[in-house]
């Protein structure tokens, strides 16, 4: 075999294996879908994700209860889908009959995974509705009407049609600009829903009040009126607007080289912008209690009358500012020269409250003169010192005296008062003090 001949069965190999691989896919994950009625599907119908293709109809069965059984693969890396995933058969026209679909709408990504095989309920799934369903819902008179409107439009363009296919050469680009528009709202067909439902509330809120509705239009007729009234000051506002417009070129041009470092901030904040629209959903019952709470606010910092509104508070602040800084320049500098003697006198807190603590002990005693307290004097002059000759009293220093009659001289911490706190806060053994931590009074 010569070296052309290996080098093209090579070729050839290597495209076998990429045509398999592009064929059969990668992974493919299968789930069950249980809705209402099929809705036409057949097998190897699209699986779609915001209009693009990520999977088939592998198999249509009817269930026990009479519900349709749709099996459906996913491939990787659109699978596994997640907790919180819906399915919705859609056609790609209401006249179509066979071009039906599934589209999902998966679950957030840091939601609990799918496991392969399992099944999405009727309250994930939902079944598409039929052009016939939706004439039956009219009654005869509507339908009737409708085909009028149909037969119409027939006689309307009889005899026309080299000029509307004139016409037609038109639509072109809206239809191209048109299907853009639909795959960005398909993109996000939640959002899209919320904006249906919040357009129809608004819609029957403008219904409940369209005397009110009727008013604006009647004073915008008023106001229009009252415009064109004025024509005369209008031609000269706008006689003047080109020069306003060219001393305002100068600012338009510096706008520019703020728009492309705009651009910047835009291209970063492009990650994060589809994570705000699940923020924001959870955000608005946040603002709708909030009402209440800003209403509130409002009313505090601005009120109807004297001396009763922060606003008010706020004008009287530098008056208040000029008085108290005086005194508060007094009130830091005593702080500061206080400093010392609280650090020193921190630590023997324990033995102060300590003090406290067993001094009313020991003053709870009473007989049938009253309270009473026990004093035992104790002179700490002398230390006793035992040798095999006797024992011997030896004076002490002043400065030892407080040792008593202990051997030794003792260096308590402070603290070492009282007994040992739970916590060990005490005693304190300050950070190169030779004081022994382990003399404190014996009991709990």
């Amino acid at each position: 075999m010569t070296l052309a001949r290996g080098l093209a069965v090579g070729v050839v190999g290597v495209a076998v294996v990429a045509a398999i691989l592009l064929l059969t896919g990668g992974k493919k994950h299968e789930y069950t879908l249980v809705f209402q009625t099929a809705g036409q599907l057949v097998k190897d119908n699209d699986v779609q994700i915001g209009g693009r293709r990520i999977g088939r109809v592998a198999d249509i069965k009817l269930s026990n209860n009479n519900l349709a059984e749709v099996k459906i693969q996913v491939d990787e890396p659109y699978a596994p889908l997640h907790q919180g995933t819906t399915a919705t058969i859609r056609s790609g026209s209401l006249s179509g009959v066979a071009n039906r679909y599934i589209s999902l709408a998966p679950g957030p990504n840091n939601a609990r995974k799918i496991d392969d095989g399992a099944t999405l309920g009727l309250d994930k799934t939902t079944t598409s509705v039929d052009l016939d369903q939706l004439f039956d819902t009219l009654d005869p008179k509507t339908r009737k009407s409708l085909q009028d409107v149909i037969r119409g439009s027939a006689t309307q363009y009889e005899g026309k049609g080299k000029q509307a296919n004139e016409a037609l050469k038109y639509f072109s680009p809206t239809l191209s600009t048109t299907s853009r528009l639909v795959d960005e709202l398909d993109r996000d067909q939640q959002s899209l829903q919320d904006f249906i439902v919040y357009t129809a509330r608004a819609t029957t809120a403008l219904a409940e009040k369209r005397d009110d509705v009727a008013d604006l239009v009647s004073n915008a007729n008023t106001a229009s009126g009252a415009i064109a009234s004025e024509s005369d000051s209008l031609n000269q506002a706008l006689s003047v607007l080109p020069r306003t417009l060219r001393q305002a070129n100068t600012t338009f041009v510096n706008l520019r080289s703020t728009l492309d470092d705009l651009d910047q901030l835009v291209d970063a904040s492009k990650p994060v912008a589809p994570k705000l629209a699940p923020f924001f959903r959870q955000l608005r019952p946040l603002v709708t209690e909030a009402r209440p709470t800003i209403q509130d606010l409002s009313s505090l910092i601005s009120r109807k009358g004297a001396d009763n509104d922060l606003i008010d508070l706020l004008n009287k602040q530098p008056r208040l500012t000029k008085v108290a800084k005086p005194a508060f320049d007094h009130t830091v500098k005593g702080l500061q020269q206080g400093t010392p003697v609280l650090q020193f006198i921190r630590p023997y807190a324990p033995d102060l409250i300590g003090w406290f603590r067993d001094f009313g002990q020991t003053t709870a005693n009473y007989d049938a003169n009253g309270h009473f307290a026990r004093i035992s004097p104790i002179v700490n002059a002398f230390q006793f010192t035992d040798s095999p000759e006797g024992g011997t009293l030896n004076a002490l220093q002043p400065a030892d005296r407080q040792v008593g009659l202990q051997s030794g001289k003792v260096k308590r911490c402070p603290g070492s008062a009282t007994q040992t706190a739970a916590d060990k806060s005490n005693p304190y053994a300050p950070e190169g003090s030779d004081c022994d931590p382990s003399i404190t009074p014996p009991g709990p």
